[in-house]
């Protein structure tokens, strides 16, 4: 059985290349360092903004958070910004993700002065939403491959129940009824994939899963967000910072079955 053409690395690639921070970032609003505190304070409750900018001479040098204006100037209460919060307008989306995860915020820069901010809403963004069903779509594609390496001829028919075998042989009367050319393994669902791999000890240790529970609770947990990103739902409130780790745990898994010797 040929590997798949379309490989983590190449989405990677793509994503890192045409879509980088600046296309999920939001301008960053900044004011005056003299300016006072509690009329920017209104301002920030107002348009419900946790954090803008200080400017010093014209540049932005660090932000003041809202709920610790108290009084006095800007200044007063200017958190200068942490160097490895500060990522160049061409980051990949991939890297800001991974800071998101221990900080509530990132800044970034154009040409060398911070002028945009990227904080958990922005992953709601198209970018972000697109590289995520992009892992999930190839580590279903390549759990198929899998399957049917592992189980020639609808082997894997024994590992799953009747029910979610009729409904694969429904799906595949109707789109046999359509002219596409596909076999019964084409119609299995995310799910009817997850359980064949579960219940397979060569398959588990082929994707680097330490047992049939392990395997069933990490599969299950990328079948909902797949779904989610599949009706647009949001998949970030509740599953924040946990979502980053779901993007790993899915990319780990599609590592290792491209590096499968099925």
């Amino acid at each position: 059985m040929k590997h798949l053409k379309s490989c983590l690395g190449d989405l990677r690639e793509i994503f890192d290349r045409a879509l980088t921070v600046r296309h999920v970032a939001e301008p960053f609003l900044a004011f005056d360092g003299p300016r006072p505190a509690l009329e920017i304070k209104a301002f920030m409750d107002e348009r419900d903004f946790d954090v803008v900018g200080v400017r010093q001479d014209g540049i932005v040098v660090g932000y003041v958070e809202c709920s610790k204006l108290m009084g006095k100037t800007l200044e007063d209460h200017m958190t200068p910004f942490e160097s490895h919060l500060e990522v160049d307008e061409t980051t990949s989306i991939l890297g800001a993700l991974r800071l998101l995860r221990d900080s509530p915020r990132i800044f970034v820069r154009v040409m060398g002065h911070v002028s945009g901010i990227v904080t958990k809403g922005d992953l709601h963004k198209a970018p972000v939403r697109m590289y995520l069903f992009g892992v999930l779509s190839l580590l279903e594609m390549q759990l198929l491959r899998l399957i049917r390496s592992a189980f020639p001829d609808d082997a894997w028919k024994s590992k799953l129940t009747r029910p979610r075998i009729k409904a694969a042989t429904g799906l595949l009367d109707a789109r046999r009824k359509r002219n596409e050319a596909i076999d019964l393994a084409d119609c299995l669902q995310f799910c009817d994939k997850a359980t064949i791999v579960a219940k397979s000890q060569e398959l588990r240790e082929e994707l680097g899963l330490q047992s049939k529970r392990n395997a069933e609770n990490r599969l299950k947990k990328l079948q909902h967000l797949r779904d989610d990103l599949a009706h647009a739902q949001d998949v970030v409130t509740s599953r924040w910072p946990g979502l980053v780790d779901l993007l790993e745990s899915a990319e780990d898994i599609l590592q290792g079955s491209e590096d499968s010797k099925l």
